[in-house]
């Protein structure tokens, strides 16, 4: 079992940056494949970031290729997502996720292929 437990999200201006966290417990920790989702009302759940166990592959959808940044700290166990030059369209409630797997450099980016989950946080991004 893991337990994936997100930091608080908030309110940010446009503009604005936000730092997301995901502590996990119970799996070694490098071992987790890790992602980011997240959900805006009425809308499907949506691939943010991944990360494979070692850290040294990573993904990002288009939407937000170069304000995001996905990282990890094996050590800390804990796996954060590093967000820059934030619009309201990116105001959705955030989801961390997490897959054991037995290579560290596995990268998924597909909800369906994560079976842990956060209990999401919500970002709201607005003047």
């Amino acid at each position: 079992q893991v337990q994936l437990v997100e930091s608080a999200g908030g309110l940010v201006q446009p503009g604005g940056s936000l730092r997301l966290s995901c502590a996990a417990s119970g799996q070694t920790f490098s071992h987790l494949a890790m992602g980011w989702f997240r959900q805006a009302p009425g809308k499907a759940r949506e691939f943010v970031a991944s990360i494979t166990g070692s850290g040294d592959v990573t993904h990002y959808s288009d939407s937000i290729k170069g304000r995001f940044t996905i990282s990890r700290d094996n050590p800390k166990k804990t796996l954060y997502l590093q967000m820059n030059s934030l619009n309201p369209e990116d105001t959705a409630v955030y989801y961390c996720a997490a897959k054991w797997t037995s290579s560290t450099r596995v990268s998924i980016t597909t909800p369906s292929g994560f079976n842990y989950w956060g209990q999401g946080t919500q970002v709201t991004v607005s003047s």
